[in-house]
């Protein structure tokens, strides 16, 4: 029996197993669909007759045997990055798979198996976390499970491990976390720092005496596989100070609590496209330590992600699926042109469609702004409306992006509360 509601399919089997049956091993076999990024197992054992059953647990797919629990579970969970303890995760590659069972007792009138398979389908989701932290593997004092647990309490999905110039952190994180660990570092040095995301080892030395030796370990990290973010770009203590030249594929715009130097970065950036540049803006907390401002999580960066995995966030980022908020409790934020959104490029063909903004989660008084290259062309202040719609015209433009101001009593002033990427046009 099969059921399939929206990204999510669910299979039930039942095996009578009889008593001739006993001390051998007995495959229940299913059929793994396509682009499953989870797949959850759950079994239950009906004794016939006196006497009670003992059925082992575990699982193959097309290769090899992929896990083994024997009696000690009644469930399991393989995804493409994590798995229950005693499971193999990785590639759910779609085709002949079955569930294993070892019949250790079986009565004499036999038993009779149900096996429950629920399939994850991959899907485009929204998920919340932060790019940017440190923990006691360089300058930080919390540990990578605390890390991960504040992290979880947020509600967030994913960190980003950046210590400074280390890489122990990605051998050495918790495996057992719902928050995907994203490994990285942050490449520090003298004259600026840049994180290099999505490998355990991006560069075997960080020290550099030039220019030269920047753009040699920044090629290093990229050929294997990294993506290269210029850190706090106009911060007051710690700026980019090598060349903006240097190959790197987003900015952030947005460290820690929205100051000045933010304020320089987001200019720099519009700039950057008011130029015609298409480059991606992210944001992170730069967390060392408990603090009354920094702190997880704020800035909070959303990324619209096909998997719940490094790989997929890194790829809904790469695409330009991004917005940051002062907080995971948002304000939420999406901007679309007709079958567009932020990162597209909205073809000529449909330049006669207007750009539109929908933000969730306002309050009373904040400032939202739809900016393109032109400058800031609809800005509306909320009176008591948790939800904004507002749209504007797309035609000769070279981008829109959105922004909310909100002020906070801490601050007593108005600050950035929410930042989206831009749809590009043309």
């Amino acid at each position: 029996m099969m059921n399939r509601e929206k990204n999510v399919i669910t299979a039930v089997f039942q095996r009578l197993i009889e008593h001739k049956e006993q001390s051998t091993y007995i495959e229940v076999p299913f059929e793994m669909p396509e682009r499953v990024e989870n797949l959850h197992i759950m079994y239950e054992v009906e004794s016939h007759g006196e006497g009670k059953a003992v059925i082992d647990l575990g699982v193959r797919d097309g290769r090899r045997l992929r896990g083994w629990s024997g009696g000690a579970r009644s469930e399991f969970v393989i995804g493409l990055e994590q798995a229950t303890p005693g499971y193999i995760p990785g590639e759910l590659a779609p085709g002949s798979w079955a569930v294993v069972h070892n019949a250790y007792k079986v009565p004499k009138e036999g038993c009779t198996v149900t096996v429950t398979a629920t399939f994850q389908l991959m899907a485009p989701r929204w998920l919340k976390g932060d790019l940017h932290t440190h923990s006691v593997h360089s300058d930080g004092t919390h540990t990578l499970e605390e890390n991960a647990a504040i992290m979880e309490e947020l509600g967030c999905d994913f960190i980003a491990m950046t210590d400074h110039n280390a890489v122990s952190q990605n051998l050495m994180y918790p495996r057992n976390k719902n928050v995907v660990m994203i490994p990285g570092m942050e490449f520090t040095t003298n004259f600026g720092h840049s994180n290099f995301l999505g490998v355990a080892d991006p560069c075997d030395d960080f020290r550099v005496a030039n220019e030269g030796d920047v753009h040699e370990r920044i090629r290093m990290a990229r050929e294997r596989g990294a993506k290269i973010v210029l850190n706090h770009p106009h911060c007051d203590w710690c700026p980019w100070e090598w060349t903006f030249q240097v190959d790197h594929d987003w900015v952030e715009v947005w460290n820690g609590p929205f100051t000045e130097r933010n304020v320089r970065a987001c200019q720099w950036w519009h700039e950057q496209l008011v130029a015609g540049r298409k480059l991606v803006a992210v944001g992170g907390s730069d967390v060392h330590r408990p603090d009354p401002f920094v702190k997880h999580a704020m800035p909070c960066t959303w990324v619209l992600a096909e998997t719940k995995t490094a790989a997929g966030i890194l790829n809904g980022i790469g695409q330009g699926r991004v917005f940051i908020t002062y907080s995971p409790e948002g304000p939420f934020m999406e901007l679309t042109c007709g079958v567009y959104m932020m990162g597209d490029t909205v073809l000529a063909s449909a330049e006669s469609t207007p750009v539109k903004l929908h933000v969730e989660h306002l309050q009373a008084g904040d400032q939202v702004k739809l900016i393109s290259n032109l400058g800031v062309e609809r800005e509306i202040k909320v009176t008591n409306e948790s939800t904004l719609d507002i749209e504007a015209d797309s035609a000769n433009r070279l981008f829109y992006r959105a922004e909310v101001w909100r002020r906070f009593a801490s601050a007593d002033q108005p600050l950035l509360a929410g930042l989206t990427n831009p749809i590009y046009i043309r």
